[in-house]
């Protein structure tokens, strides 16, 4: 999920992959937060930040906004849209839901353990994050676990709502990292899933998906309120 910032020159690209390069590169600054809550800039801005017309620019903003990331402006070009506590809220609601019908419908059709093997070692690869106090690390590998599980379901609609979701929830995860308790618990409980999951406890896999995803909405949220934080 992870594309690098480049300019993207429009000779070489023909216009859908233009479209995609630009959706591709303003989406990872703002997921990156080079692109704050809040920034304004016109299309010929922009355009020019990424070496290409203002036209592909236009469509992916179209997309970006579908997203709920951007808000378009007529005649004034873009803003990024902040994540109040109230959006938060209503976004882990809907991941909870989401995430936990994959994981039911995962273990439902009894995966392999070849099949979950990607699970483990992203779950390895946060213990050993965790171990070194390298949060940024532990961040990704609890990213590709939860990204390896829903893909893993095998509904690539319900896969593309949840991905949309996770990048609206990004920036607000991010910034709360170092803000969080210490996620000693994140492990176990992506373990208990797996092991549900390879076991058939369809019912189970979900129950303790749903646990892990409010828990660490109960989280985010409080820092929210302690730091009386309006949005992020």
């Amino acid at each position: 999920m992870k594309n690098q910032i480049s300019t993207l020159p429009d000779q070489t690209l023909d216009g859908s992959t233009m479209v995609d390069g630009a959706y591709q590169s303003m989406r990872r600054r703002i997921l990156d937060n080079i692109w704050a809550p809040g920034y304004q800039a016109l299309e010929q801005e922009i355009a020019l930040q990424l070496g290409m017309s203002r036209t592909p620019v236009r469509e992916a903003l179209i997309r970006l906004a579908n997203e709920g990331l951007v808000e378009v402006i007529p005649r004034r070009g873009m803003r990024v849209l902040p994540v109040s506590a109230n959006d938060m809220k209503e976004i882990y609601e809907i991941l909870t839901a989401l995430e936990s019908m994959a994981a039911e419908m995962l273990a439902a059709r009894k995966p392999t353990d070849a099949e979950l093997k990607p699970l483990v070692a992203a779950n390895n690869a946060m213990a050993k994050a965790l171990a070194k106090d390298d949060l940024d690390a532990w961040a990704a590998a609890d990213e590709s676990f939860h990204e390896r599980l829903v893909n893993l379901a095998g509904n690539k609609m319900l896969a593309d709502a949840v991905f949309s979701y996770w990048d609206r929830a990004h920036r607000a995860r991010m910034f709360s990292l170092r803000l969080r308790p210490k996620p000693v618990n994140s492990t176990q409980e992506h373990m208990a899933m797996v092991e549900r999951i390879r076991s058939g406890d369809a019912a189970g896999a979900a129950a303790v998906y749903r646990e892990h995803r409010q828990r660490a909405s109960r989280e985010l949220l409080v820092i929210f309120e302690r730091f009386r934080l309006q949005q992020m």
